[in-house]
């Protein structure tokens, strides 16, 4: 859990399937970086195309990415000294990742973060998800 002057945050990292289905959750503290976390969720899996925000737009993910022999749908930010082109037509399926979000937030427990300890509230993101896939 991390801590910070409104109190403790926590940020939840995951990977979909195509169905939205969640396949990896990996928490972390609400002050962290995405990008701490982008290696972790896509290791193991052998995707075609890595669909994510600006938040994870590294050249260590992006080459960890092409090591996959994978395509990276990452639009790049914006004070990025080398701008690249990404497919937006592919970007636009990542709001499947945002409606898996959208749905797990139905879950009050989840979306106002009651548990004090980060082993409890990633339990309950598991349940959360688990139902996803029923």
């Amino acid at each position: 859990m991390g801590r910070s002057r409104g109190g403790l945050s926590t940020k939840i990292h995951m990977c979909v399937d195509a169905l939205g289905r969640p396949l990896r959750l990996i928490l972390s503290g609400g002050q962290r970086n995405d990008c701490t976390k982008a290696l972790e969720l896509i290791d193991g899996f052998p995707p075609s195309h890595v669909l994510a925000d600006k938040g994870y737009d590294t050249q260590e993910i992006l080459d960890a990415i092409t090591a996959m022999e994978a395509v990276a749908v990452i639009p790049p930010r914006s004070n990025r000294k080398q701008q690249r082109e990404y497919d937006k037509e592919i970007y636009k399926h990542r709001n499947v990742v945002e409606r898996t979000f959208n749905k797990l937030k139905h879950w009050r427990r989840l979306a106002t973060r009651y548990d004090r300890k980060a082993c409890h509230y990633l339990s309950f993101v598991y349940i959360a998800a688990a139902t996803l896939w029923m």
